[in-house]
């Protein structure tokens, strides 16, 4: 008989985990507290308008590719994806920065904002590709079991990298402050401030300019649609509503788990849930990590956001929108240096109707406003609505257009919703950040120190934050399983 493996949550690590699993032989379930699969990655479906509540960007599509590729798959037998152009652009004060899809397009627009900006530029993207190239092929393809799987030859010719920052690395090349927040950007989707992220971590630029941006028709939930798909053709069993309240161990070793009372019995236990929140699952002699250590860690941010629905087309408008008519530094240090609700947000505002007619009703928009905000904050009905208020008013001065009176209707999520609805420790959005002392060996393991066939995935451990990185985690983590446990 199989081994019989239970996956707490199913969001993309856990959908990743339970394919790879499946594939090699293991007798496999999810089990998910909500009622839709994809944990953060869920969609809100409205009068008409179709939201990513989530993840809203897709990049690194080579990474999409290698999971359905292990399968024997293509991402086009499940969606179709199309590469955006442009991709975003970046509001100022006193000026629009537009990315296009192609380096051409981009060298032209550092160009004209900074003269000789685009050698430098050229080199700087270079560099970045041979650091994405290390870093997906053999540096975020290790289980974080020692120090010494950061030592290979390519790392060792760059060990530079990982004590300068991408700020300074920045700043050394381009003066305007502009093409410094453009190029210090894509680092954000690591979850910490650009002179706190090793420069080793630019791969993230050539993810940016180099690959593209790109959009699965129908949303980012296309892409746990076709996952769920996969698992299920694997032979998967996926359930939902099925919060999970216990992880029982016996003589050291973890052997069920208990669901609304029932106790359902394994040979290994998985959690895809919030790493923290699963370990509470456990009684305290088996927990690894103390209250203490969590309280000292770097989070990535939490998030303000409102899914809204407009009655008319906007105008000035592209499918991903930044808007950085603010201080970004005094944004930064409001979430990392001295949590609070920022004086001057710096947002995101994200139209998939722009490019993809099937998100909203003809001649409507379909907005996703995105702030973000430190982890743990204060969050009532009140500021939201104060914050919704500051970022409206800025978005219709910034496009020149009047929207207010065209909002159907409008939901936030925020704090709050992120604990109860993601069990996520101090209501972040994006796990740990990637900072020096939290990468690779040094975030919390995928393998339990403390008790026996029981593992981790997603954000909270290797590689880190993101879509792609959860893809990666839940592989690491099945052959983690795989090499303990023989089929």
């Amino acid at each position: 008989m199989n081994k019989k493996i239970v996956i707490i949550g199913s969001g993309f690590s856990a959908l990743s985990a339970s394919c790879y699993l499946a594939k090699s032989g293991y007798d496999v379930s999810i089990y998910e507290k909500n009622h839709t699969v994809g944990g953060r990655a869920r969609q809100l479906k409205k009068e008409g308008f179709t939201f990513d509540m989530g993840p809203s960007w897709y990049w690194m599509p080579d990474i999409f590719d290698k999971f359905f590729g292990d399968f024997g798959k293509k991402t086009s037998d499940y969606y179709q994806l199309d590469k955006l152009s442009p991709a975003y652009k970046i509001i100022f004060s006193d000026e629009v920065i537009t990315i296009g899809d192609q380096m051409d397009k981009i060298c032209d627009e550092f160009e004209r904002i900074e003269r000789g900006s685009s050698k430098h530029l050229r080199k700087f993207i270079h560099k970045a590709q041979e650091n994405y190239e290390i870093a997906i092929n053999k540096v975020v393809l290790r289980p974080g079991l020692s120090p010494l799987e950061l030592v290979t030859p390519e790392t060792a010719a760059r060990v530079d990298q990982f004590f300068k920052t991408i700020s300074g690395e920045v700043r050394k090349k381009f003066k305007n402050p502009k093409l410094v927040s453009t190029l210090e950007f894509p680092v954000l989707f690591l979850g910490a401030k650009p002179n706190k992220t090793p420069s080793f971590y630019s791969f993230m630029n050539y993810a940016d300019f180099g690959l593209g941006t790109w959009h699965p028709k129908g949303g980012m939930y296309q892409i746990v649609l076709a996952m769920q798909s996969l698992a299920a053709e694997l032979g998967v069993k996926i359930h939902v509503d099925t919060p999970v309240d216990k992880i029982t161990v016996e003589n050291g070793k973890a052997t069920a788990i208990v669901v609304q009372g029932k106790t359902i019995f394994a040979d290994v236990v998985l959690s895809g849930a919030d790493y923290h929140h699963s370990e509470t699952l456990l009684d305290k002699e088996y927990r690894q990590y103390s209250p203490e250590y969590w309280d000292k860690k770097t989070f990535a941010p939490s998030s303000l956001l409102f899914y809204v629905g407009f009655d008319k087309k906007l105008q000035n408008i592209e499918h991903h929108n930044l808007f950085f008519d603010t201080d970004f530094e005094r944004h930064a240090e409001e979430i990392y240096d001295t949590p609070k609700w920022p004086k001057n947000p710096l947002f995101y505002v994200n139209f998939p109707s722009v490019t993809d007619t099937s998100m909203a009703p003809k001649n409507c928009e379909t907005g996703f406003f995105l702030v973000p905000i430190a982890p743990d904050l204060e969050d009532t009905p009140e500021l939201r609505k104060q914050y919704f208020d500051i970022i409206i008013d800025r978005f219709e001065q910034r496009t020149s257009q009047n929207v207010k009176n065209n909002i159907i209707f409008k939901e936030s999520f925020c704090v709050n919703d992120f604990v109860e609805d993601y069990n996520s420790y101090k209501g972040n959005a994006y796990g740990m950040a990637n900072t020096l002392l939290q990468t690779a060996f040094l975030r919390p393991k995928l393998k339990s120190k403390k008790v026996k066939n029981l593992f981790f995935t997603g954000q909270l451990t290797v590689p880190g934050p993101g879509v792609p990185p959860a893809l990666i985690s839940g592989k690491l983590v099945s052959e983690l399983i795989a090499k303990n446990h023989q089929v």
